[in-house]
């Protein structure tokens, strides 16, 4: 490809320094990075850096877009979207996952995390256009049938195991603490003791309400889906504290949304976990739960942030530099350079990705060009 720079390149750890030009093969690996451009360097306005990593998407509820009005809480969200997944076509399935893809693809995404409860997304995988993690969701509160869950997730991942891909991963996950149950949680954890987890965390404070004192709206939504929680006992702590203690320390944790994870929470899990990664989705939870993480206190944690979008039920694009752009309107004290880091480097770190992510000789991040960032147009751009 040959030799580009711009006016700021970010390398996925810091801003390198001015007239730094990368020297890139025809296949976008980085060959080096020059103190200054010569005479065949091509430079481009605004901001190069590493692609972009969505460390949660959920690509095959892409067909749901608009169906849920925003604000309504996650609880009514939940009961939702099971209801009125299936009121589609294969056919309008397919393309809306195809459409979704593509989207990731131009806004300069080149590695995602993707939650599937079905194989759906086979199609999508094979396209071979990013690097894709499938996170097998299991989901069963009921003790009884925890063999008869995990079994069908056995199933499903065998399936996505089976396809061909050097840029292919996959593992069982669970849903969330209040949709499995402690004996699900053990078995999810004994399938692969270092897979990637990741699963949904303190998305409302419902949740938490459930685990310490078995009331609030989790209660609700399990009546209405049918399930009997009288085998459970609340823990009387948060849903955290309470479910890492069925599963095993070797694990690389991603905890997503987090909206209402508290201060004792974090500490928890950095006291009893050796890699964690607290991935934020903001503009899913402004669409759900009108609300944003306390971003402030994960930092003073020193946590390590990774970037989401959730799925299109519950966000009006899928755009990693939207997401970066949403957080800084919100928090203008968090510069640039943190929030690029985020969107790059500390997904594919959560991902288990160290091929991307970074702009280094040997390395073939997708390089992306950026620009509007302090407007109200950012755009991103794939170039290699």
């Amino acid at each position: 490809m040959g030799f580009i720079t711009a006016q700021r390149i970010h390398n996925g750890h810091k801003w390198l320094p001015e007239g730094a030009t990368l020297e890139l093969a025809d296949d976008g690996a980085v060959i080096a990075i020059h103190d200054t451009p010569n005479k065949d360097t091509i430079e481009y306005d605004g901001i190069l850096a590493p692609g972009f990593v969505n460390a949660h998407c959920h690509l095959e509820l892409s067909h749901m877009k608009g169906l849920v009005p925003e604000h309504t809480g996650l609880i009514p969200f939940l009961k939702t979207i099971p209801k009125h997944r299936n009121d589609y076509t294969d056919e309008q399935k397919k393309s809306a996952r195809h459409n979704a893809y593509d989207e990731l693809v131009q806004n300069g995404v080149v590695a995602v995390g993707d939650i599937a409860n079905t194989t759906d997304t086979l199609d999508v995988r094979a396209l071979g256009k990013l690097n894709y993690y499938t996170f097998v969701e299991t989901i069963g509160f009921t003790e009884a049938n925890a063999q008869r869950a995990f079994g069908f997730a056995v199933s499903t991942y065998e399936t996505f195991a089976a396809q061909q891909g050097e840029w292919l991963k996959q593992a069982i996950i669970p849903h969330a603490p209040y949709s499995v149950s402690s004996p699900l949680f053990r078995l999810i954890d004994a399938h692969a003791g270092d897979v990637v987890i990741s699963i949904h965390n303190q998305e409302s404070e419902e949740e938490n309400k459930f685990y310490t004192k078995k009331e609030g709206g989790v209660r609700d939504l399990l009546q209405s889906l049918g399930v009997d929680d009288s085998f459970f006992t609340p823990t009387g702590l948060s849903s955290l504290q309470s479910y890492l203690e069925w599963l095993s320390p070797s694990h690389p944790f991603i905890f997503v949304h987090n909206t209402y994870t508290r201060r004792q929470d974090v500490q928890f899990a950095h006291s009893r976990l050796k890699d964690v990664y607290w991935c934020l989705c903001p503009k899913a939870n402004l669409y759900i739960e009108n609300t944003l993480p306390d971003i402030d206190m994960f930092m003073s944690e020193n946590a390590n942030i990774c970037i989401g979008t959730d799925s299109l039920a519950s966000n009006h694009e899928l755009s990693i530099l939207s997401e970066l752009t949403s957080i800084k309107e919100r928090y203008p004290n968090i510069s640039w350079k943190t929030l690029l880091t985020w969107g790059t480097r500390n997904g594919a770190l959560a991902l288990q990705m160290p091929d991307i992510g970074t702009i280094e000789p040997g390395k073939k991040p997708g390089i992306v060009k950026i620009t509007g960032i302090d407007t109200a147009s950012p755009e991103a751009k794939r170039l290699a």
